[in-house]
């Protein structure tokens, strides 16, 4: 797996201060994509031992809140057996810190033998994650207003509550979001 970029003290992409990986090679090719730089797996460079031991070592950061991973598309199948083993990881090493995934794939395809995503490693990558956001982005539903996502079909998604009710649970924003006092 190669990787295009790492973003240490990223506050676009999940809730507070994170380590973001953006992860190389996508076959969705969502039109108005906002990396598609990462597009090709050939992209950036190779993830390996090094690149793993930085981004647990910035998660030891008081300040930082958890980890990101975006694409290209992290669960590209080429991509799943360096991801699994990693976001395992970063749950024992890191475990106070939450793990955010943005994916093409919908949650609903995931559970499908059909789907390329499905491989050995999916389930143990989905049982590292906190929030999953899932869906392409779709140019006809943009909407900057949106928190951590670029269209309106895309979801934010309750992963371990998913997992335990078999269908979808969104993810709930904290109060601070969910409230104005203005």
């Amino acid at each position: 797996m190669n990787y295009a970029e790492i973003k240490e003290c990223d506050i676009a992409n999940g809730v507070g201060v994170r380590t973001s990986l953006f992860v190389s090679g996508c076959r969705h090719r969502c039109p108005g994509c906002f990396n598609e730089v990462a597009w090709n797996f050939a992209a950036g460079e190779p993830f390996g031992q090094d690149v793993a031991d930085r981004i647990v070592e910035s998660l030891r950061t008081p300040y930082v809140d958890g980890l990101s991973v975006l694409g290209g598309e992290p669960l590209e199948p080429e991509n799943q057996a360096v991801l699994a083993p990693f976001l395992e990881r970063v749950r024992a090493e890191a475990p106070t810190k939450d793990i955010w995934l943005w994916t093409g794939f919908v949650w609903e395809d995931l559970a499908c033998d059909a789907c390329r995503a499905h491989t050995e490693d999916l389930d143990r990558i989905l049982s590292c994650l906190h929030v999953l956001v899932d869906g392409p982005f779709v140019e006809a539903q943009k909407d900057i207003t949106l928190r951590f996502r670029g269209s309106a079909n895309q979801r934010l998604i309750d992963v371990a509550a998913s997992l335990e009710a078999g269908e979808v649970v969104p993810w709930q924003d904290g109060s601070f979001f969910s409230k104005r006092s203005w």
